[in-house]
């Protein structure tokens, strides 16, 4: 029953897709409510993750006080997260602070918080790069390692009826990406260019693009 549940809710590459694409706008629309707003926003996700998962986030708020930066380099913001006793998480830039650094492309971070691939061969490949304290990187590499972490799902399991909604959208986002891809292609220009504008509000200008 649980390896049933958990095929249901694992995304599949398209799915895959939909969600990386839906968090650089989230980046971008945190960034524009600014600290205040997003504050609130990543706070009430904090709190969701935390109720999924207390195990690690004990874990988390008993490491020393230390920042991540969390930099998904075709996104348009980062991530500081900070551990320890005030454990927070908060858009920032991609210049912010920090005692350490995880870099590398939005689709393969979230594959690392959620355990689905080996962080050590995405360091060999150069699709992840790491900087500063390695001892603080590897102590929250450990404090999520078997956790089974599903961000979307996690986030829909909190929203009442979310909760079934999610795996017939990922099993359908196929063809929602299918759709998208037809309708973009026939409509007339003002429909286009209004799309294009809708999608650079939503995302926001790359940090150092």
């Amino acid at each position: 029953m649980a390896q049933d549940k958990a095929q249901e809710m694992a995304p599949d590459t398209r799915a895959r897709d939909v969600e990386v694409q839906l968090t650089r706008a989230g980046l971008g629309v945190a960034r524009r409510l600014g600290d205040r707003a997003g504050g609130l926003l990543f706070d009430r996700l904090l709190r969701i993750l935390e109720a999924r998962h207390p195990r690690a986030f004990t874990a988390l708020g008993e490491l020393p006080d230390a920042h991540l930066l969390i930099d998904p380099v075709d996104a348009p913001a980062a991530l500081l997260l900070r551990v320890g006793p005030g454990l927070a998480l908060r858009v920032c830039d991609r210049t912010a602070e920090a005692e350490a650094t995880v870099r590398g492309p939005c689709a393969r971070l979230l594959d690392l918080l959620e355990g689905r691939i080996d962080g050590d061969a995405l360091f060999f490949r150069r699709e992840l790069s790491i900087e500063g304290d390695t001892a603080l990187i590897l102590a929250l590499r450990n404090t999520l390692d078997g956790e089974e972490m599903d961000l979307f799902g996690d986030v829909a399991a909190a929203a009442g009826p979310l909760r079934h909604a999610l795996p017939v959208a990922r099993r359908n986002a196929g063809r929602a990406l299918d759709l998208l891809a037809t309708a973009r292609r026939f409509a007339p220009p003002p429909v286009r260019w209004g799309m294009a504008v809708l999608e650079r509000r939503l995302t926001g200008p790359r940090q150092g693009a």
